[in-house]
């Protein structure tokens, strides 16, 4: 202790300037380290995807591989979905793999959720026996289709996203469950790219595919059928931000086995592992990262071999929120979603059998996820109005302002690198130099915008800790839909 009041002493007696500079520093030091490990984890992901791409570019799958890929539940997990849902049974109904059955979970929604079901796919009731090795809110009831026996509807009392993915699991039949959610759109062959895994490394446990932005493409008939650009801002700034997410952020990590987070869009599991680790957390908006973190726990605790990994072809489509309040909601659900998946997870960093998730991945998701957003706004707030004042020297601010902005630019356009180097689906010149255009555009208020309300998901952390069972409602208008 002694040494700590020593050092405090020192500091309070620094000199007003010299506090400053101290402060300066600091910023201008948080924000290079959060940009170089975003950027090592960037090129790391162009090794992945080019030999990925060198591994897997062939559609080609012989058919008699068709008796070794295993059967899979899909869940999809419903509240308020009345607009998308038919159209997202529809688009899996018509998936090129051998076995699969899909299990629609509706939370209690208020609108017509369960009636377009009934209606779309001729439900009935179905005495099946309902075994709860997870609990869950009561189940009411459960249907199946007369025109497509493979589609089996679950009606349960509202107890929230996770909740009714364990009523989801509790239901499959078979060893693998996907989960998609009711508002996206997957390709014919999205499901035989997210297993491939499984079948390539046996001590696979869980897999994540990339999402996509739906927003300005077309639907027909439940496929995609044409890819097109949002038509507003907000939505080319998500579409970006996607790409930099999925196709750096997660493939970096996979390499290493260290990814921590498989979108609750879309992702595939062995069934029994996330059975025994209790399922899904249902006092968490973070349940997806969650899983995954206990899963890396539970596994290197009982040093059992695994793999976690990411597929970055384009295959699962959804529709970004269109407008400021949905978005701000959603980031902001996000961070809290974050922040409650970390806490009860602290022992997996730095553990003894931790591996690169806890020794590596799991820091860094700390110290510029978590706390990232705190930094980020204090630093705008603090190191901006000093050079503007000049209290700062000027080289100091402009170095901030690279750290900050420049480095941010880099970053979005090696994501439509990325993009343009694999899957090539904005191949008209005109796509490519408005999305270029944009990841320069979106670096001057849209990230701050972005960081403003990661940070005040963070205050509503660390200040309203009682968990309400809510899906963090967004307005979505479906313009993607032709059918």
């Amino acid at each position: 202790m002694s040494v700590l009041h020593e050092a405090w002493a020192w500091v309070a007696g620094l000199p007003w300037l010299d506090w400053v500079l101290a402060v300066q520093w600091v910023f201008l030091a948080y924000f290079i380290a959060i940009n170089l490990g975003y950027l090592i984890l960037n090129y790391i992901a162009i090794f992945s995807v080019s030999r990925y791409m060198r591994d897997h570019g062939t559609r080609y799958l012989p058919k008699s591989l068709d008796a070794y890929q295993p059967p899979v539940s899909i869940v999809i997990p419903a509240y308020n979905e009345e607009k998308s849902i038919v159209s997202s049974i529809r688009s899996l109904l018509q998936l090129d793999y051998p076995e699969f059955e899909i299990i629609v979970v509706n939370d209690g929604s208020k609108d017509r959720t369960l009636e377009e079901v009934t209606r779309a796919f001729a439900m009935v009731e179905f005495p099946e026996a309902y075994r709860q090795r997870i609990t869950t809110e009561p189940v009411n009831k459960i249907y199946e289709s007369a025109t497509h026996p493979s589609v089996r509807l679950v009606d349960k009392l509202n107890g929230g996203k996770a909740d009714t993915l364990n009523a989801g699991i509790n239901c499959a039949r078979y060893p693998l469950f996907c989960v998609v959610d009711a508002d996206c759109i997957l390709q014919k062959d999205s499901l035989w790219q997210v297993v491939r895994p499984f079948l390539e490394d046996p001590n696979t446990v869980a897999v994540g595919g990339v999402v996509r932005v739906l927003n300005g493409c077309s639907v027909k008939d439940g496929f995609l059928h044409k890819v097109g650009l949002p038509q507003n801002l907000l939505g080319l700034f998500q579409l970006v931000e996607y790409l930099r997410a999925f196709l750096f952020g997660r493939l970096g990590w996979t390499p290493m086995n260290a990814l921590l987070i498989i979108s609750g869009a879309f992702g595939v599991f062995y069934k029994e592992r996330v059975i025994a680790i209790g399922g899904y957390r249902a006092d968490t908006v973070g349940e997806d990262m969650d899983l995954v973190v206990r899963l890396h726990r539970n596994l290197r605790a009982h040093k059992r071999p695994y793999r976690i990994t990411f597929v970055p072809d384009p295959i699962c489509w959804t529709e970004a929120p269109s407008d400021l309040a949905s978005l701000k909601n959603q980031r902001m659900r996000w961070q809290r979603g974050l922040a409650e998946s970390i806490s009860p997870n602290f022992k997996l960093m730095f553990s003894r059998r931790g591996g690169a998730a806890g020794w590596v991945a799991f820091p860094f998701m700390v110290l510029f996820e978590l706390i990232g957003p705190i930094i980020e706004v204090l630093g705008y707030a603090l190191l901006i109005p000093l050079g503007l004042l000049g209290l700062i020297p000027l080289e100091s601010f402009l170095v901030f302002l690279f750290a900050s902005i420049g480095m941010g630019v880099l970053l979005s356009v090696n994501a439509l690198f990325l993009e343009e180097l694999s899957f090539h689906m904005y191949p008209r010149v005109g796509q490519q130099l408005k999305l270029f255009l944009v990841a320069i555009l979106e670096n001057f208020g849209y990230r701050q915008l972005t960081s403003l309300w990661r940070f005040m998901g963070m205050m509503k952390w660390m200040f309203t800790r009682r968990h309400k069972k809510h899906w963090g409602e967004i307005t979505r208008d479906a313009a993607w839909q032709h059918d």
